[in-house]
């Protein structure tokens, strides 16, 4: 769990503070103005993707104002991003993409957008996929996407895979709506899902995505998933390897358990 401490540390840079003072506005330009999206990129050492990723999201999408998260890189991600024509802010070391990704979703809710979505900076999200994402928030709180859609050739095998069928049996149990794929992080949120997960994003890996997914679910938002493009990452190396992967994905088993044993929140 990300502590006020760790917040505290979080550096922002000036281009924040001055998006945020642009942003001002009247209750009654409130009233009229319409829904606005705020894509988060969580970034460490992605220097080599990030920039055509931005660009990508720009082109698909050119309505979303774009947020990265550089999560104490120690490459040139920040400056990328920021020549690419991103906002970033940069958190002093790194934290963990969980941590990256409260800080993004604070910044969301600060800045008051109606939705927040999940992309990330290694461009194995397809840009084009976030239409539909969009399209699907209507009605609901969260919408995950799905890598495993029907006719998709995306496939994982071995720990991996039995990890991720029993927490889906799971997750779709408890939803009361089919879930194939648990650990996506390619998602949106409306506002109760971004105040939902300023308070509650744990930390620590596979916390952004089986932990907090399950907590919503348990407290009552509405949460479903949507089939979406997935690719293989377009640069640098991923944060973790197959075998690190499926030990994790074993102790969400064990942390889905807590999750969905918690607590209901006052939402």
């Amino acid at each position: 769990m990300v502590t006020a401490a760790c917040d505290e540390r979080v550096a922002i840079t000036n281009d924040v503070a001055l998006m945020g003072r642009t942003m001002e506005r009247t209750e009654h330009h409130e009233s009229s103005r319409e829904a606005r999206t705020l894509v988060i990129m969580p970034a460490w050492n992605e220097e080599e993707a990030i920039g055509a990723t931005i660009a990508e999201i720009r082109r698909e999408a050119p309505g979303v104002d774009i947020v990265v998260v550089n999560d104490g890189s120690t490459d040139n991600t920040s400056r990328v991003a920021r020549e690419a024509g991103a906002l970033v802010i940069d958190q002093l070391y790194n934290m963990g993409v969980g941590a990256a990704m409260r800080t993004g979703y604070r910044y969301a809710q600060q800045q008051d957008y109606d939705y927040a979505l999940q992309v990330d900076s290694d461009g194995q999200h397809d840009p084009r996929s976030i239409a539909d994402l969009q399209q699907a928030i209507e009605g609901y709180d969260i919408v995950v996407g799905t890598r495993f859609a029907e006719g998709s050739d995306y496939k994982v095998s071995g720990p991996r895979k039995w990890a991720m069928g029993l927490l889906s049996f799971l997750f779709t149990r408890a939803a009361g709506t089919p879930f194939t794929d648990v650990t996506s992080g390619f998602k949106i949120a409306n506002r109760t899902g971004i105040d939902f997960y300023v308070k509650n994003l744990p930390a620590e890996y596979l916390g952004d995505t089986v932990n907090i997914t399950a907590m919503a679910i348990r407290n009552g938002l509405r949460v479903r998933q949507v089939p979406v493009t997935m690719r293989e990452r377009q640069g640098g190396e991923p944060s973790s390897g197959p075998m690190k992967s499926a030990v994790y994905l074993v102790r969400s088993l064990f942390s889905y358990a807590i999750s969905m044993s918690r607590k209901k929140q006052v939402l």
